[in-house]
């Protein structure tokens, strides 16, 4: 297959969704998943040819290697991965209970470094390809009530962010995406809130609880035009290590390295008073 082939995780909605209709309208081929087998039936037939979906659980690496493996057997290459498969989860620290706190890592974590890890020995065999990690502007700076949430794109931001030097030299490109607030169910059914509640953090985790309920379905961002942009920066020869969506996200990303440059100028003499003199 000549065309460019991208692996997409998380297609049934939002930002998947309509990346993964926004490559094949550019006539690009999507292998895409779903968690739900009749999705990924209704999805195949109704775009046979230009696509193909595949029932995957990514906190499950049995599945993930053998998903991989069969892409390889029957495609030969991967031109993009997209990470996107996740969820949202609130609650403040100490209302998250640590079964909570694995489950979120499972997912946003675990299983986004585990399908990067199993699908790079075939971008090293083709010394291309180009990985998309969808984080979020919360994966740059936290916020009350969202700490583990917060907590798992950090460690994703992390880890791709020492992956994109080690690959570099290799051919393979690596960009973090981090979208705002988009109009798609992050927020909804899909979302999940710690089950203990504790009265002292309603007004600072809950406050936050609260606003994201509120603007749920009017959130600023477009996931059609989130799409278009995610593609489009594939096209690039040098595209961005990070590339934020949204209003939203530019203000969250200025508020934090402003406060980070402010702690540095206030406190930069007493770190260098701890060298060996």
């Amino acid at each position: 297959m000549n065309t460019k082939i991208w692996f997409i995780t998380g297609i049934s909605s939002g930002l998947g969704k309509a990346l993964a209709q926004t490559v094949i309208d550019n006539g690009e081929f999507v292998i895409g998943t779903f968690r739900n087998q009749n999705q990924t039936n209704e999805f195949n037939a109704l775009y046979k040819g230009k696509a193909f979906a595949i029932t995957l659980d990514i906190t499950n690496s049995v599945q993930i290697e053998r998903t991989v493996q069969v892409v390889k057997e029957e495609f030969g290459k991967i031109d993009v991965l997209v990470n996107n498969a996740g969820f949202g989860f609130a609650g403040a620290i100490e209302e998250t209970s640590t079964e909570e706190v694995k489950e979120v890592f499972e997912a946003n974590f675990f299983g986004t470094l585990k399908l990067t890890q199993t699908f790079l020995p075939l971008f090293r065999a083709q010394k291309s390809g180009h990985i998309l990690q969808i984080s979020s502007h919360g994966g740059f700076k936290a916020f009350a009530g969202f700490g583990i949430y917060n907590a798992s794109k950090f460690a994703v931001e992390g880890f791709s962010e020492a992956l994109a030097q080690e690959i570099a030299p290799l051919g393979i490109q690596l960009t973090i995406v981090e979208p705002g607030p988009f109009r798609t169910n992050f927020a909804g059914a899909s979302f999940k809130h710690a089950k203990k509640t504790i009265a002292d953090y309603t007004k600072t985790a809950g406050v936050f609880k609260d606003l994201m309920k509120q603007v749920n379905g009017l959130q600023e961002g477009d996931p059609e035009k989130a799409g278009k942009a995610i593609f489009d920066i594939t096209r690039l020869e040098t595209p961005p290590l990070r590339l934020p969506l949204g209003k939203i996200t530019l203000v969250t990303l200025t508020s934090k390295l402003n406060s980070v440059k402010a702690d540095i100028d206030n406190y930069k003499h007493i770190a260098e008073t701890t060298v060996f003199d």
